[in-house]
């Protein structure tokens, strides 16, 4: 009878096996050799109970958890993963050494809050309104969000800290919920953390050009080489609450967001994370242009350079370490909650996802933090680890709008009508697929668009161009140096981007969110 089961209910792993009336037929006739009519009855009974499980692609037995880890304002660049040498990152690097790790991922938002509203709801924030910070609940209606759609559909779905929207550090100070969505979640737990205030050797480096500042709250790049463990702070309590709720809720299917606020400002760790990284004079910043922004809009410098923020070489090279530092810690929480999927016995049964928000700018073209449409703040690490699935790696684009289609997928529920991301499951499968011709993200508060396309990165301010223009042929200047929208030769591909960029945006806008 285990045969049986083998034969006609497939695993999560793989296609149901077709079966036809002739098969079925010459199963009886093989039966009927071999021992009485009840046997066979008993056995056609549990064959067809095997088809009638297959036919819709998945069996009682045959759902996917769903892990969903989530860093904040993380560089592809930092992870050793995706190619750094100085911050080692062994728990990321397990999970995209089991699963596809994809090299041309793109957020939709260059900061967090349009961005986690755009993925959470399957919608564009032009096309939810969502281009700040507020709970997208009111524009989307009754339309399920992501954890929303599993919940409806059986599974137990909590977020652990940051998944939406949530000020760093002012909200994991007070642990409160910011534009959390109350109805996408069975549970929602927060982790509060001393953030700027922790006990330690704390440095301002943002605007503290005389030294004389002490060390400030608020969206400032200050460095706190923390006493203590890795309990004090809000990371540790979001990994220890995981493990806690991965373990109560193993024999049920879960939706889990594990949303880590590292290494967004404050750069907070414990001291032993930092010393891997001292002194901090060791740290290489990236290369610079002298003129590297003579042939761009002025919507296109960010707004946190070192010139505006007054950091010098040394407080620079000190943003990386603290940088590296929180990236470390939180890799560290990461393999706390992938050590629970072991004990438990889940890993095989769950699909798990890492990313972040955003990306991040650590001194390239002299440009900090987020925002900017360049590759290292639009782009983000992603990794899919698929039980039974082949490691990969994809260079596919794909967007962060494509997770909620796409695991909603892979776990076999119905993708909900309307939803503008892309299933690109096939991409577990083949990884040379391609999905996407061009990624589209955002930076709403300078108005700023971006195609970013195999070879082209088209960048506008202003819906119709009016603040300036950028375009890369990033295939002869991988780093974005020489902007080309001015080139002569380069006209024809301007104007093609401007009429796409058009036609992209009216598709975008073109959603059935009137309808509640």
């Amino acid at each position: 009878m285990q045969r049986l089961r083998f034969l006609n209910a497939p695993s999560r792993h793989s296609e149901p096996i077709p079966f036809t009336l002739q098969a079925v037929d010459y199963t009886l006739q093989s039966y009927r050799q071999q021992t009485n009519s009840l046997f066979v009855f008993l056995t056609l009974t549990l064959l067809c109970a095997g088809i009638s499980s297959a036919s819709d692609g998945k069996g009682a037995d045959q759902q996917y958890n769903v892990l969903f880890i989530i860093s904040d304002d993380l560089t592809a660049n930092a992870l050793s993963c995706y190619g750094n040498q100085v911050c080692q990152t062994p728990n990321i690097d397990a999970i995209a050494d089991s699963g596809v790790r994809f090299t041309r991922a793109y957020c939709q938002g260059t900061y967090c809050g349009p961005s986690r509203a755009s993925f959470m709801t399957g919608y564009y924030p032009h096309a939810i309104g969502v281009l700040g910070y507020s709970n997208p609940r009111p524009q989307i209606g009754n339309r399920p969000t992501w954890s929303q759609h599993f919940k409806n559909n059986g599974y137990y779905a909590a977020r652990v800290s940051k998944i939406f929207h949530m000020g760093v550090p002012g909200g994991i100070e007070k642990g409160d919920d910011g534009s959390d969505d109350e109805r996408s979640w069975t549970e929602r737990f927060n982790s509060q953390g001393p953030e700027w205030k922790a006990l330690g050797t704390g440095e301002t480096l943002e605007n503290n050009p005389d030294g004389k500042k002490p060390a400030v709250g608020g969206n400032t790049f200050v460095v706190v080489e923390a006493d203590g463990d890795d309990l004090v702070h809000s990371d540790g309590k979001t990994a220890a609450k995981a493990v806690e709720l991965i373990q109560q809720h193993r024999d049920e299917p879960f939706w889990l967001g594990v949303g880590f606020v590292r290494p967004h400002v404050p750069f907070v760790a414990p001291r032993s994370y930092y010393e891997p990284f001292l002194p901090y004079e060791s740290m290489q910043l990236p290369k610079r242009m002298s003129d590297d922004w003579n042939d761009i809009p002025k919507a296109g410098i960010n707004y946190k350079t070192s010139l505006n923020m007054k950091m010098d070489i040394r407080r620079q090279k000190k943003a990386i370490g603290g940088y590296y530092a929180s990236v470390s810690y939180m890799d560290a929480q990461v393999g706390k909650v992938m050590r629970a999927l072991e004990d438990n016995h889940l890993k095989e049964k769950t699909i798990v996802i890492f990313t972040s928000d955003h990306g991040y700018h650590l001194g390239e073209h002299d440009f900090w933090a987020k925002v900017s449409l360049r590759d290292e703040s639009a782009g983000v690490p992603l990794i899919v680890a698929v039980p039974g699935k082949k490691p990969a790696v994809c260079n596919s684009l794909v967007e962060l709008l494509d997770l909620y289609p796409t695991i909603a997928s892979l776990c076999g529920l119905k993708i909900p009508n309307n939803i503008q991301g892309k299933d690109i499951s096939a991409l577990i499968d083949d990884p040379a697929a391609s999905v996407r011709k061009a990624a589209f993200s955002v930076a709403p508060m300078r108005k700023g668009f971006l195609l970013r396309e195999d070879r082209w990165a088209y960048i506008q301010y202003g819906e119709d161009a009016d603040a300036g223009i950028e375009l890369f042929d990033t295939e002869s200047d991988p780093q974005q140096f020489h902007n080309l929208a001015s080139s002569a030769p380069h006209q024809t591909i301007v104007e093609r981007f401007k009429q796409d960029m058009a036609d992209k945006l009216a598709r975008v806008r073109d959603n059935d969110l009137k309808t509640p």
